[in-house]
C-alpha cells in the first residue's frame, strides 16, 4: 500500500496506463491473428484489408510506446511476408 497521497495517485495513474497499454497490445495481436485467418482463407481482398488494419494497429502501439519501434518494424515485416506468400502462390 502507498504511504502518501502522491504515491496513491501514482498508483491510480499506473493502473489506468497499464489497462490502456494492455488494450492496445491486445488489439494489435488480434489484428495480426486476423491476418493469419485471412491468409488461411486465401481471399486477396480480405488479406489486403487485414494487412492494412494490422499495420495501423502496430503503428499505433509503437507510437504510444506500447512496443518498441524495431519490434513494430519486425511485426510489420512478418505480416507482409505472410501476405506475400499467399499472393505469390
Amino acid at each position: 500500500m502507498p504511504n502518501s497521497r502522491q504515491a496513491s495517485k501514482r498508483m491510480r495513474q499506473d493502473e489506468k496506463r497499464r489497462l490502456t497499454n494492455r488494450g492496445k497490445a491486445s488489439a494489435m495481436k488480434t489484428a495480426i491473428r486476423r491476418v493469419d485467418e485471412a491468409v488461411a482463407g486465401g481471399d486477396s481482398a480480405v488479406i489486403t484489408e487485414a494487412v492494412n488494419h494490422a499495420y495501423k494497429k502496430i503503428d499505433k502501439a509503437a507510437k504510444t510506446n506500447v512496443i518498441h519501434r524495431n519490434t513494430a518494424a519486425r511485426r510489420k515485416s512478418l505480416v507482409k511476408r505472410k501476405a506475400a506468400a499467399v499472393k505469390a502462390s
